[in-house]
């Protein structure tokens, strides 16, 4: 069996290796989202919005100040009046791929990675953006549309008006 090694020569000149608050701003901008940058403790938090609904912007590995390895696109949601439908959210992971969707508490939480650790082009970060708020669409369409064994469509219809603006 033969031992191969990976290079880890450096990347292009023209990819990203780190994420910063510029260059995902302007992601989001030409996703078709407004940005506000707010600057707490040094840091700049991007909050924007899709489909009505706000997003932020969560840092990940910090390979120097204010330049990220990765960082996670969330979107929070409280959830109003009563419970959510048995198997709305496993029905979510087993037809879509690329975000997520946790519970915690009154909350459901969407959430999508983007990485640049190990060099990404400009326009992965633009068509990562632009699947984000596909995705936040197509979440939104789930819950509306969502109909399990156990209860009626409108009951499901009932949850996902029951789905609060962001936190």
């Amino acid at each position: 069996m033969e031992h191969t090694t990976h290079s880890t020569a450096a990347a292009p000149a023209d990819l990203l290796t780190t994420l910063n608050a510029d260059q995902v701003s302007d992601a989001i901008k030409a996703a078709g989202c407004a940005v506000t940058r707010i600057e707490q403790d040094g840091v700049v938090h991007l909050h924007s919005a899709s489909h009505g609904v706000g997003f932020q912007v969560l840092w990940g590995n910090v390979a120097v100040p204010g330049q990220y390895a990765d960082l996670t696109l969330s979107c929070p949601l409280r959830v109003q009046g009563g419970e959510l439908p048995d198997g709305i959210l496993a029905e979510w992971h087993r037809s879509k791929r690329f975000a997520r969707v946790a519970q915690h508490g009154d909350f459901l939480v969407l959430e999508m990675d983007v990485l640049a650790a190990g060099g990404v082009s400009p326009a992965y970060l633009d068509i990562s953006l632009q699947l984000w708020t596909q995705m936040m669409g197509q979440f939104f369409l789930h819950l509306r549309n969502f109909s399990a064994a156990a209860p009626a469509p409108a009951a499901a219809a009932e949850t996902a008006e029951a789905l609060a603006e962001a936190v």
